[in-house]
Order: structure tokens, then sequence, then C-alpha cells
């Protein structure tokens, strides 16, 4: 039985939705949130050294069973895809009140920078209090690589952002074929990266996916919001990046990872390959097509409840939960050998060892999203926003230079 106070208050969240709410939007936002944790904590772990010095290190390298599990939490594509709708719907309806693209603009760039500007901050003030401690260097650095590792999408992100208007041109011009183009550009400089002509093809153009292989889910969605993919598109859109998906991985012989593997000599996200176009369209149509089947879920009050808690908390969640995995390793690497916490990850072992740390990751996440949601809201004045600013320049600094 559920203590009946967490029914009141499911039921209090339930009764003060607007009956206008997308519940369907926001469990889809959810769930591709809550991959992002899920998926860092799952395929991204640490070893000690002799010195006692944390490192990453990656299930991914000795274990080939973690390739498929990543297809499953690797969902930028529905995360794109439900950041396209969002802005979209935004954007219409600040035009409908007689606000400005650029003022627009600015409120939603605000909200995402202000996030990352203070997990920053607290960082560089964190790195001299860890030496202080005694911390190796080696250690901090570890950490310092971790909190980077999912802000640069935050950058990539911004970009699709203000070019929502041109999104909402080419939606209305091409439909739901709107996201083709994004899709083969990712395909002619795959071809020529990986074809018959790579030993003549310099290094650099990869970069030139890094674009259009991310925007390819967030025109899904803005496409998506003006009603321009119907369930007959979602339907191709599916079933055609699933085939195009078995045809890069079993002919092509694309990496199987989702993910950069530690000393693969080809990744698939950085940047974005064919292959995980080819999974996002698989993602986003089948989004699409259980989009009524979810809202009619969330209309219960208990299922609703943790898709409001996840939604209200989303750039805490983004932001803090590879320091709250380190603020665990952190002490435990002081105690040697602890599975699936500063053991290499190497075996099964340490995948169930992992699973168990788990909760213990997401209550430390809670903990300090509770204290961090502070540096989320709108600073008090000037100086803090300019002392934000100088603190994050500094992160920055040591960052990518640990980088």
């Amino acid at each position: 039985m559920l203590p009946e106070t967490l029914r009141r208050a499911a039921a209090s969240v339930d009764a003060r939705t607007p009956a206008t709410r997308d519940r369907a939007l926001d469990g889809l936002r959810a769930v591709a949130l809550l991959a992002v944790p899920l998926g860092h904590w799952m395929l991204g772990g640490f070893s000690t050294g002799a010195d006692g010095v944390l490192h990453n290190a990656s299930p991914l390298a000795s274990l080939g069973l973690f390739a498929p599990l990543s297809w499953f939490l690797q969902l930028l594509g529905v995360f794109f895809l439900v950041g396209g709708y969002s802005s979209a719907r935004s954007l219409e309806r600040a035009r409908a009140r007689g606000a400005s693209t650029a003022g627009w603009l600015r409120g939603r760039v605000l909200r995402l920078v202000r996030p990352v500007l203070g997990v920053a901050a607290v960082w560089a003030l964190l790195i001299p209090l860890l030496r202080a401690a005694g911390v190796p260097e080696g250690t901090v650095r570890t950490g310092a690589v971790l909190v980077v590792q999912p802000l640069w999408y935050i950058g990539v992100y911004l970009v699709a952002t203000a070019l929502t208007p041109l999104c909402q041109a080419l939606g209305r011009r091409l439909g739901g074929w709107a996201a083709a183009p994004m899709l083969a550009v990712v395909a002619v400089v795959d071809l020529l990266r990986y074809g018959p002509w790579a030993d003549a093809v310099p290094s650099w153009l990869a970069l030139v996916n890094l674009l259009p292989g991310w925007l390819f889910g967030y025109q899904l969605g803005v496409s998506w919001a003006q009603g321009r993919i119907s369930r007959s598109g979602a339907r191709l859109l599916a079933l055609g990046g699933a085939a195009l998906f078995a045809v890069l991985l079993l002919v092509f012989h694309y990496p199987a990872s989702m993910v950069g593997v530690p000393g693969a000599a080809r990744t698939n996200s950085h940047p974005p390959s064919l292959l995980v176009l080819a999974l996002a369209a698989t993602q986003c149509g089948l989004a699409i097509l259980l989009r009524g089947r979810l809202a009619r879920l969330l209309r219960r009050p208990l299922l609703w409840l943790p898709v409001v808690v996840v939604n209200l908390s989303a750039m805490t969640i983004f932001c803090w939960h590879q320091t709250a995995m380190f603020a665990v390793a952190l002490p435990g690497s002081l105690l040697g050998a602890v599975p699936g916490l500063t053991t290499a990850p190497e075996s099964l072992g340490w995948v169930l060892a992992r699973l168990a740390w788990l909760p213990v990751f997401g209550v430390v996440l809670a903990v300090v999203g509770r204290w961090a949601r502070r540096i989320d809201a709108p600073w008090p004045s000037r100086v803090w926003r300019t002392a934000a600013g100088a603190g994050a320049a500094l992160f920055a600094v040591y960052a990518l230079g640990a980088v």
C-alpha cells in the first residue's frame, strides 16, 4: 500500500495541472532526461591506480553486451525531438502575445545557461578545496572531465534553439521531409570519411556532422509541432530508421556502441554518425506513435507525479548527476577497491555491483539537487552574475586543459 501522503500529493499535483497541458510530451521529456544519468552511471565507471587516483573507465571496453544497451540508454533523438516541439510551440505562443523572436530566444537561453554557469562556478570553488583536502590532482581532473561530458550538449541545443525560426520555415516548405537534408549531409560526410576516399579526406571533415546530426531530431520535433508528421509518416520514420540502422550495423559494420569506446578507432557520437540518425529516426517515430497511449497513462495521478518532479528538476539532473556519482566515488577511493564503484568495469560482477550503487547515486543527486536548484533560479544581483561568470570561465580553462 502506498502512503496516503503520497496519494494526496499526487492528487493535488494532478488537480493543479491545466487541462491543456501536454502530458505525453512531458512524459517523453522525463524519459529522455532520466536516460542521461542512467546512461552515464551504467556506461561510465572508475578504476583506481596504485597511488589511489581515480581514473575514468568504461565497461564498453571489456563487455560487448553493453553496446546494445547503449541503444536504449542513448535517447538524444527523443531529447531533441521534444526540444524542437516545445520550442516551436513556445515561439508560436510568444508571437501570438506580440513578443519578439529575440526576446523569446533570450528567455530560453537564460533558462539553459544559468544552471550550466552555476555548476561550473561551484566546481571552480571545489577544485582548490579538494586540492587543499589532499585529493590527488589526477582525481580532481577526473571529476572535472565528468562534469564537462554532458554540458557540451547544452551548447548544441542552444544553437538548435536559435535556429527554431529557420526550422519552422523549413517545415512549412518541406513538411514531414524537412529533416531529410540533415540526413543527407551526414550520409555524404560518412561516405567520404568511411568510404573509398577515406585516406584522402581530412579528419576535420567529421565536424561537419555536428550540427545537422543533432539538428535532425530537433527538426522532426518542429515539423511534428506544425502537424506535418502524420501517424503514417511516423510509422515510416520508425521502420525506415530501423532498417537503415540494421543495414549500417550489419552490412557497413558501423560500431555497435552509440557512445565512445576507449581505444576504439571509430565512434558514433562525437560527432554523430549516420547510425545515430538512424536510431534517432526510430526513436522519434515510435515516440510520435505512442503519444496518445502515453497521454492516457499519465492521466493517472501516481504516474503523473514523478513526471512533474523530473521536469521541474530537468536542468538540475542534467548538470549535477556526474557530480553526484563523483561525490560517492571520491570517499570510496580512500577505501581501496570497492566493487562497482572504484574497481575496473571489466566483469559481470561489476555490472551487478554497479546496479546496487544506482540508488545511492540517485539519493546523493536528490540531496545535491535540493541545494543546487537555488542556482538555477534567477540570480539576485549583477554581482552574483559576474561572480558566477568568472567562476565558470576559470573552470572552463581548467576543464578544457584537463580534457
